[in-house]
């Protein structure tokens, strides 16, 4: 079997299976062995993990009945869509559904998956399941666009948005199916928790509880990039949201490119400026078109935020996410808060968990990201003890007052528990500054240094710092959310600086902002900024720490971000850097919940690399980097100041002591 058809059905079915409904990341091999590897540790992981609760994988066909219709939009545009019925007739149920663009499959009415809904337990309790391919996708008609804008209030006649598609299938659903109770539900992870988002925007009246879950909430701050700089890590994905498909298809009807390596580093380092990558992309895959025509946020992507448009949202909404979700971790925290503020009388609440992309639709007995052990069955109890309750209160019962849920259901990362909340952020927090200081020191006092006081580094992008010690290709990134940054600390083109062991805990809980004062000797650069938890020396390993590591002495990265500085002061209106002038840089990290424990230390590291998680840098002002010739790429020395005159610092929010 040739490479590409071997690919596409790993991609296909670690991806797009209805059983799977969290984008599994997929490794990418190139040799028969480990390729072997991957498909049967992917069944394994079918038959392990996602079953759930239910042992019997013939549970579905044998409580439930399947139908598949072809739904007309109020343009004409018809969409493929599963339902699953309860097969006892007795009673009247909740729909409970979820919109793809990863397919819906099986396709056929005899056809069932091994799982139906978020997790076993709501499928036991007995849903009418819904399925649908997104436009554009699989068994559906029309065009495919990725993050399809919304169209407002007025604008709405005679337009379509993904709004309008859910609202459509509702009534469709109403009008057509038996055995309802009139309430309807959605949910979805990562694209899908996007749609669920959409459908709170002028939902149907009947939509009563919508759970996004790792949703993108803007695609110039999710996924494919971060602050304006691109990532990099997803440049394979490109291949699954750059093409249409002529007509409904079963099949994929894309393929990912050979890169011939298992060495992304090397690759991408090899292959030079982002403009060589055409050769891999053609213009035939339109959103690598769309990426390299909108390097700003312009109003391309400007209209496909859907966090513009969270005014007067009437579904009761759960946002879910994970602390060390690569993919989306902006989505679910931006969405949460901007319910919340807009939309006081809304049921709102959030749920943020240990969890990697999709975790916790997965049911592991021990949780870990990376060389990291959080504790066992967490995954299971979301969804026993905060997944069912909330569908349970709002489409199984007259949804009248508030179920038995937090605010804000939050697991401590460091402590290692889970924590409830009025709100979030927690009322009862306060600020707390570090400063970045002479010597490597992270300290509580301001520099009294004079206005001198720095440390530069050079930043050359022919020998950037690698964001993992990995040796892999990933579909997408996840692990290096929690990696041990010790490889990272020990490079001299990156600042560290660290407290002393801690004497007490300190738990944060909430944002972190960055305020760096910076030079460089170029017109352009990037700044990262990682908050990392350092283990004491004598820490206990754990059977997930990796073989040539030991969890003495770990650096496990608790928050990263990067800001590319030509975007320092507006998204939309880049601006080149002044050599060696003294500049403001902020970066937003987003929110954490993590005690750093006694005998514990906390270091920050500074670096302007961060290869290949975003692309590089040519630290020459150019107006579109995806433009860049090899001769732009220049080294450069940048400069973090540490003065009296000049403080750079990183600013937190802790959880005041009881």
């Amino acid at each position: 079997m040739c490479f590409y058809r071997i690919y596409s059905v790993i991609v296909y079915f670690s991806f797009f299976t209805p059983q799977n409904h969290n984008n599994i990341i997929c490794d990418v091999f190139f040799n028969s062995t480990a390729m072997k590897q991957s498909i049967l540790l992917f069944f394994i992981f079918i038959v392990c993990t996602v079953h759930g609760q239910t042992q019997n994988s013939n549970y579905p066909q044998e409580n439930y009945e399947k139908f598949e219709y072809s739904i007309s939009m109020r343009d004409g545009t018809k969409l493929f869509t599963a339902v699953y019925v309860p097969k006892d007739k007795t009673k009247d149920y909740p729909i409970l559904m979820k919109r793809t663009p990863y397919s819906c499959r099986p396709y056929g009415r005899n056809e069932y998956p091994t799982l139906l809904g978020p997790n076993a337990y709501l499928m036991e309790d007995k849903y009418i399941f819904v399925y649908q391919d997104v436009r554009g996708r699989w068994m559906s008609e029309g065009d495919y666009d990725n993050m399809r804008p919304h169209v407002a209030g007025e604008n709405r006649k005679g337009q379509i948005d993904e709004s309008t598609d859910t609202y459509d299938t509702i009534e469709w659903l109403l009008n057509n199916l038996s055995n309802h109770n009139g309430r309807v539900g959605i949910w979805g992870i990562s694209y899908p928790g996007f749609y669920a988002t959409a459908a709170s925007v002028e939902a149907h009246p009947a939509l009563k509880a919508s759970s996004p879950q790792a949703p993108i909430g803007d695609f110039f701050f999710d996924d494919f990039h971060h602050n304006g700089a691109d990532f990099l890590s997803y440049w394979l994905a490109t291949t699954v949201f750059g093409y249409q498909t002529d007509q409904p298809t079963t099949e994929p009807w894309y393929q990912a490119p050979n890169i011939g390596t298992v060495d992304p580093y090397q690759f991408f380092l090899d292959a030079g400026p982002l403009k060589n990558l055409d050769a891999y992309y053609k213009s035939d895959n339109f959103f690598w078109q769309q990426l390299k025509e909108h390097p700003n946020y312009d109003d391309f992507w400007q209209k496909r935020g859907i966090i513009q448009h969270l005014n007067n949202i009437t579904p009761n909404m759960m946002i879910v996410g994970g602390w060390f979700d690569a993919e989306d971790l902006y989505g679910p925290l931006s969405i949460y808060k901007t319910i919340e503020a807009n939309n006081p009388n809304t049921y709102n609440t959030i749920v943020m968990g240990p969890w990697s992309h999709g975790d916790w639709s997965r049911n592991r007995k021990r949780q870990a990201v990376s060389n990291v052990f959080f504790g066992e069955d967490i995954s299971a109890f979301y969804q026993k003890n905060i997944e069912r309750p909330f569908f349970h209160h709002f489409l199984k019962t007259d949804g009248q007052g508030k179920p038995a849920l937090p605010e804000a259901y939050m697991f401590d990362t460091g402590n290692k528990r889970w924590s409830t909340f009025d709100q979030w952020p927690p009322k009862t927090t306060s600020s707390l500054t570090w400063y970045l200081s002479e010597n490597q020191v992270l300290s509580q006092d301001a520099p009294q240094a004079n206005s001198n006081s720095s440390t530069d580094f050079l930043s050359d992008p022919d020998n950037p710092v690698p964001y993992s010690e990995d040796i892999k290709v990933v579909f997408t990134p996840r692990k290096y959310m929690a990696d041990d940054q010790r490889f990272a600390a020990r490079r001299p083109d990156v600042l560290v600086f660290e407290t002393e062991p801690l004497q007490e805990d300190i738990t944060l809980a909430g944002p972190i902002m960055a305020n760096l004062k910076v030079a460089t000797t170029g017109t352009a650069a990037d700044w990262i900024v990682k908050v990392i938890d350092v283990y004491p020396p004598d820490h206990p390993n754990y059977e997930e720490t990796q073989d040539h590591l030991q969890m003495g002495n770990y650096h496990q990265m608790v928050r990263s971000e990067v800001m590319r500085g030509r975007f320092r002061n507006s998204f939309s209106e880049p601006e080149p850097f002044e050599p060696n002038q003294i500049t403001d840089v902020q970066i937003t990290l987003q929110d954490v919940y993590h005690t750093f424990k006694p005998g514990h230390k906390i270091q920050v590291q500074v670096q302007s690399t961060w290869f290949p998680l975003i692309d590089l840098n040519p630290q020459t002002y150019v107006d579109n980097i995806f433009e860049a010739n090899e001769t732009d790429f220049k080294k450069q020395t940048h400069t973090i100041y540490h003065s009296k005159q000049y403080p750079s610092s990183i600013e937190v929010t802790t959880l005041d002591k009881k």
